[in-house]
């Protein structure tokens, strides 16, 4: 089962999938199909391994997934991670680019 699938399946159960935790094998195994948005905060340079603030919006058939993390955490920071499913384009890209910036 492909997450567009899956999510539609949860919707039908009456869950709110806005911000549900996909199954980890799912998360790995499927690639968007397409990734519509990303934009990084890394002051650091191109070498830099560690975490930074980032925003993305990918779509997964009809779903678009924003995720990041937000700019407030700082450089180097592993918190304040979100993410949010919906199948409005232009909520998932205004959510993307208010968390970044």
């Amino acid at each position: 089962m492909n997450i567009s699938d899956w999510l539609d399946e949860k919707e039908s159960e009456n869950v709110d999938v806005s911000k549900i935790v996909l199954p980890g094998n799912m998360a790995y195994d499927e690639d968007p199909d397409e990734t519509i948005y990303f934009k990084e905060m890394n002051p650091c340079g191109l070498f830099c391994q560690e975490n930074h603030p980032f925003s993305t919006v990918e779509r997964f058939g009809h779903w678009y997934c924003s995720r990041g993390q937000d700019k407030k955490a700082g450089i180097h920071s592993s918190d304040m991670k979100w993410r949010l499913f919906t199948k409005d384009k232009n909520i998932a890209l205004q959510t993307a680019k208010e968390r970044i910036e």
